[in-house]
């Protein structure tokens, strides 16, 4: 190594030597000298350059460059910043001059190219003027040397009379040249573009191309159109006339594209998209594939995929959701006050059940209902009119009592005025009547507190008042604002005065309504009848509805065919607060479902097919967001779930609702009951079909199956089951499923014993010598094997003697012989613990 001094008085880097001895193959080795290279350290010196490169500054921190390379670096940085400042300037320079001379040149250019087209078109107008002034003239002369010749010769010969045949032969061809084609000298002006088009047309002379060829041959076109004269549409004109323009003014002119307002919904095909935005399906394909979307043009994309691509072609994207078509439906402004009028009120019977609902209700319309109902409680929400002495009309809704029915009369709370809860003074305040009242709070209705049987002995209205009390209904016997009557649906006693405040409370409301508008209601129920069809109990409450009116309710939609009151009385319109039953539904609507009435068939149609559409995607979105890890989860959490799967068909939508709920409420962390399916009207050999598949029962609550579901069911050993009361179809189901319970194991002690001593028999194994120490030792008993009070086994035994005979049991203080079955682990001072087990059904 050479020692070097670096021209900026650097000092070399310090090396210190060695040998080294190195071994190669067959022996060989050589001598190596080694230099070891020492680390540099560099001290700063006090006062040096300091920070940013300034000489003379304070150096930053760790630095490790002298003081000339810090100046020489800081004036090569200089110098960069200043050659980069002068190259931006000269850019800038050099494009502004070339952007001039790019503006002048175009220019001239369009100078140029407007001198070329003035003189063209002076052209043009001077060759047109002089073609006119020659035919004008030639026609002159024609005139003059027609007259001289009528007055020299008054008769004119025909070609064929003409002596001189030559003469004739041409005065013929130009006549007969004359009848097909306008003279030569007559034709109008053409345009330069349709003079080259007529002579491209034009026969070559004596070349016998493809036109004189044709000459002879009759095409469609000549027999159709009278010979073939065929004229340029005025678009075709217009076309030419444009792109004569554009030549003129030098070169193709680009169309301007234009920018719309593509209404994008929730989901909408490749070619629609395309449609809608004026684009080529090409190009909104090409774009999907550039995003990584593999689609073709009729394949359906979604919303934001879609608002993409229309922000990539520059369109404005106007979101329109499906649920727009139900935009129809938005309920008119009835705040006019001239077209309202007085409605009926509509009063809404609730309480717990058998508390006397439906006969007050018989005793003001004068009928007995209870009597046709089976079990004697109501289990369907009835809609009745009843017109009071004074002319009053009321509407009155009546609602079950059972717990199963908290839906029925949640819907009733909810269409209705006015809530009359009926308590009777007996029973007093019970859970439904605390639905009752927590319904009528949710739906904000005021309550008129009907006190009922106050015929019986035992009636105590006082507390009746007091319970209500603990639920918020402070009656004006106490100091509150509720109205309250004793009545007695028995006696008739308080229903003038009950009919009263429902009045006095109807007139503080003063209700109303426009019945000159499309009708709006609330379906009450909804069955399937027999000869009828789907048919659901509506109550109007805007507007009215007439026979002939397109309607939709829910999932389905139909044309009124008739409308039947509550006497069963066919009625041609229903106004507000009427109940009427409406037939003509294409299927049986949900319990509380809106009607609507809407302008013709297809917008019905559109609508059901919507909301089902949604219902659909709603149901298969429930299981949609499951991962693996919970399907799996569920999977083995339902291992040790018995399932009691059953078919339910009702008379009414309200009493399936009812019972499904109710079986869903049946069950624990072992058994739970799965309906199937549930629907309204008679069991069908599809019910049937689905119960054998499913190893189901098929539950009938009013209702039976036809004769071909009852053969079928034979057949295939299903069971059916009819119910007319919903206690039994409720503790039947709960039984069954009861019997799905695995039973209840309750173990009993009944001895000790412990072993003294083990014996070892050839061909039978260990016995253990015992002496039973408390209670009795059994043979038919389980027993387990304790050594230190640690349970070691748990079995049988196999064998139990006492003086070599097999006994069934040994008394306490006795000895005895014990065998275990499949175990011989067994010692001394071991203790024997003897119990029985029992196994009890267990019920939910």
């Amino acid at each position: 190594m050479s020692d070097t001094t670096n021209n900026d008085g650097k000092k070399p880097l310090g090396l210190a030597g060695g040998t080294v001895r190195q071994k190669f193959s067959h022996g060989r080795t050589k001598n190596v000298v080694v230099e070891t290279k020492r680390k540099r350290v560099f001290v700063p010196k006090a006062g040096g350059a300091g920070g940013g490169g300034k000489p003379g500054g304070k150096k930053p921190a760790g630095s490790y460059l002298s003081d000339a390379e810090m100046a020489r670096r800081k004036k090569a940085l200089d110098a960069a910043r200043a050659m980069e400042t002068e190259r931006a300037a000269k850019e800038l320079a050099q494009s502004e001059a070339r952007e001039g001379e790019r503006t002048k040149r175009r220019a001239e250019k369009d100078a140029v190219e407007r001198e070329a087209a003035e003189a063209k078109i002076r052209a043009e107008r001077e060759a047109e003027e002089a073609k006119a002034k020659a035919e004008a003239e030639a026609a002159e002369a024609k005139a003059n040397k027609r007259t001289i010749s009528g007055a020299a010769q008054p008769k004119l010969r025909t070609p064929a009379q003409t002596e001189d045949p030559a003469a004739a032969q041409v005065a013929g061809a130009r006549a007969e040249a004359g009848r097909s084609v306008p003279n030569k000298n007559l034709k109008p002006a053409l345009k330069p573009a349709d003079d080259r088009k007529q002579q491209q047309a034009r026969p070559a002379k004596g070349g016998g191309g493809n036109d004189r060829r044709r000459s002879g041959k009759l095409t469609i076109n000549q027999a159709l159109g009278g010979g073939g004269n065929r004229q340029r549409s005025m678009a075709a004109i217009k076309r030419r006339q444009a792109r004569d323009k554009r030549k003129m003014m030098g070169g193709p002119v680009e169309h301007e594209k234009v920018f719309r307002d593509v209404q994008v919904p929730d989901a909408i095909t490749v070619q629609e998209l395309a449609n809608r935005m004026t684009e080529r399906v090409a190009d909104v394909v090409k774009a999907l594939m550039n995003n990584g979307i593999m689609a073709t043009q009729n394949q359906t994309i979604d919303h934001e995929t879609a608002q993409l691509l229309v922000e990539e072609f520059g369109h404005k994207v106007v979101r329109v959701s499906d649920a727009a078509v139900e935009d129809i439906l938005v309920s008119e402004d009835d705040s006019d006050e001239t077209n309202l009028l007085t409605r009926p009120p509509v009063i809404t019977i609730m309480g717990h059940v058998d508390h006397g609902k439906t006969s007050l209700l018989d005793a003001i319309r004068k009928t007995n209902v209870v009597k046709g109902e089976a079990g004697g409680i109501t289990q369907h929400i009835g809609a009745y009119q009843i017109t009071l002495d004074s002319g009053e009309v009321m509407s009155f809704l009546d609602t079950p009592g059972h717990a199963a029915f908290t839906s029925m009369r949640s819907r009733g709370a909810q269409v209705t005025d006015i809530v009359v809860l009926v308590v009777a003074a007996d029973d007093s305040v019970m859970p439904q009547t605390i639905e009752a009242i927590n319904h009528a709070h949710a739906a904000d209705v005021p309550i008129i507190i009907a006190i009922n049987k106050m015929d019986r002995e035992g009636a105590d209205p006082t507390k009746v008042r007091t319970e209500l009390l603990q639920h918020n209904v402070v009656v004006e016997a106490m100091s509150g604002d509720v109205l309250d009557v004793e009545v007695s649906a028995i006696t008739g006693l308080g229903l003038d005065k009950l009919l009263e405040n429902i009045a006095l409370q109807a007139e503080l409301l003063e209700l109303k309504a426009n019945p000159d508008r499309p009708a709006e209601g609330a379906v009450i129920e909804a069955k399937l009848d027999v000869g009828r069809g789907p048919v659901a109990t509506v109550l109007i409450q805007k507007g009215t509805l007439k026979r002939g009116d397109i309607f939709v309710v829910g999932e389905q939609w139909g044309k009124v065919r008739a409308l039947i009151d509550d006497q069963g009385n066919r009625v041609e319109e229903a106004g507000p607060s009427v109940p009427v039953e409406v037939l003509g539904l294409n299927g049986s609507p949900e319990a509380g479902d809106v009607l609507n009435v809407v302008p013709d068939e297809a917008r019905a149609r559109e609508i059901a097919e919507y909301r089902a559409q949604v219902a659909k995607d709603k149901k298969a979105a429930a299981g949609a967001g499951v991962s693996l890890d919970q399907l799996l989860a569920n999977a083995k959490a339902d291992e040790s779930v018995s399932e009691l799967p059953i078919v339910l068909k009702a008379d009414v939508q309200g009493s399936a609702e009812a019972i499904v709920q109710a079986c869903e409420k049946i069950g624990n962390d072992e058994v739970r009951v799965k309906v199937l399916h549930s629907g309204v009207g008679a069991i069908t050999e599809s019910d049937v079909t689905l119960a054998e598949a499913s190893g189901a029962p098929i539950i009938g609550f009013n209702v039976r199956a036809n004769s071909q579901a009852r053969n079928t069911a034979n057949q295939k050993g299903v069971e059916i089951r009819y119910y007319s009361i919903i206690y039994d179809l409720v503790d039947d189901i709960k039984a069954a499923a009861s019997g799905l319970l695995s039973p209840e194991v309750k173990e009993t002690f009944i001895g000790y014993a412990k072993i003294k001593e083990v014996f070892k028999i050839t061909g039978t194994g260990k016995i253990a010598g015992c002496e039973v120490t408390e209670g009795v030792a059994r043979r038919a008993a389980g027993v387990r094997l304790l050594r230190d009070n640690v349970v070691i086994h748990e079995g049988k035994l196999k064998t139990l003697k006492r003086h070599k005979d097999e006994v069934k049991e040994v008394q306490s203080g006795q000895e005895c012989g014990m065998a275990f079955e499949n175990y011989e682990d067994i010692r001394a001072d071991d203790v024997i613990e003897i119990f029985t087990t029992e196994e009890l059904e267990r019920t939910l």
